[in-house]
């Protein structure tokens, strides 16, 4: 399996992070991340096309701010908490605690249902 890549602690700067954090979407992704924990990627199709997601998934991965997890066909999102407030002591929660004050702004993220297996067919016997 192909692991992805994240930048070591050490290589997260400040400059990367708030770009990171400057677009309306990627802060609504890191706000439902504090929220609710960690998320599949696929929870975050409502803020907009699988192209578009996945250009600001993969910017939030590159500056640092999430670390994404395999798993099967699946990939987990979580906010890297420990390696943040390292280096950045207090930044996260002072910049998400102004994002959810001016919530009404940002847009909404409406998780995708779990996918349920498709029932099986009973075959009638034939007489």
């Amino acid at each position: 399996m192909k692991e992805i890549e994240h930048p070591p602690r050490a290589k997260i700067s400040l400059p990367a992070v708030l770009d990171g954090l400057s677009d309306p979407t990627r802060l609504a992704i890191v706000s439902h991340l504090a929220e609710r924990g960690e998320s599949l990627c696929r929870d975050f199709l409502s803020l907009g096309s699988k192209t578009n997601l996945s250009y600001h998934l993969a910017k939030l991965r590159e500056s640092g701010i999430v670390r994404v997890r395999l798993s099967g066909v699946y990939r987990y999102m979580n906010i890297r908490w420990e390696d943040l407030e390292a280096r950045f002591p207090g930044l996260m929660q002072s910049l998400l605690a102004t994002a959810k004050k001016e919530g009404a702004a940002l847009p909404k993220v409406t998780p995708v249902p779990a996918i349920k297996p498709p029932a099986k067919k009973r075959i009638a016997a034939r007489k």
